[in-house]
């Protein structure tokens, strides 16, 4: 399930996927380099293929995201079988993506939300990774939309 419902106007979703794919680049080497999240941004978009990419929504998440990283996390511990700092640099980009979308993107389905974030750790983390991305994200939906995952 890599797209929304087609009832949803206005969104390209392929777009919007490619934009996550940027964000979980950018993140990983905002967690890795400690850079300001505003220069990251300029430097993807100045030296990076974006062709395709939402830009507006990748902008959205490479921003919003940092900004909001300790109230995801706090969101996230609870749903965690482990301590934060021991996952992955890759991994937490994708939770932190999906907290976030949980949060503050409530036009995203939330089986949108997993699909999408499971297919960015098959492409980016480690081979089983994605097992552990669903569990924890279905935990976390079923927290934060809890009337959406009760349907």
């Amino acid at each position: 399930m890599s797209a929304a419902p087609a009832s949803t106007p206005g969104v390209d979703f392929r777009g919007r996927a490619r934009a996550r794919r940027c964000a979980v680049q950018a993140l990983y080497q905002w967690q890795l380099a400690g850079q300001d999240p505003a220069d990251i941004l300029e430097e993807f978009i100045a030296e990076r293929e974006m062709v395709h990419a939402d830009l507006d929504y990748f902008r959205l998440l490479a921003r919003e995201i940092p900004r909001h990283a300790a109230e995801l996390e706090r969101d996230l511990l609870p749903v965690l079988n482990r301590p934060w700092r021991e996952l992955d640099p890759v991994e937490r980009a994708i939770l932190l993506i999906g907290a976030y979308e949980f949060h503050y993107c409530p036009e995203v389905p939330w089986r949108v939300v997993i699909n999408e974030a499971v297919e960015l750790e098959k492409m980016f983390g480690a081979e089983q990774g994605h097992r552990y991305i669903n569990t924890t994200l279905d935990k976390l939906a079923r927290r934060l939309r809890p009337e959406e995952t009760a349907v």
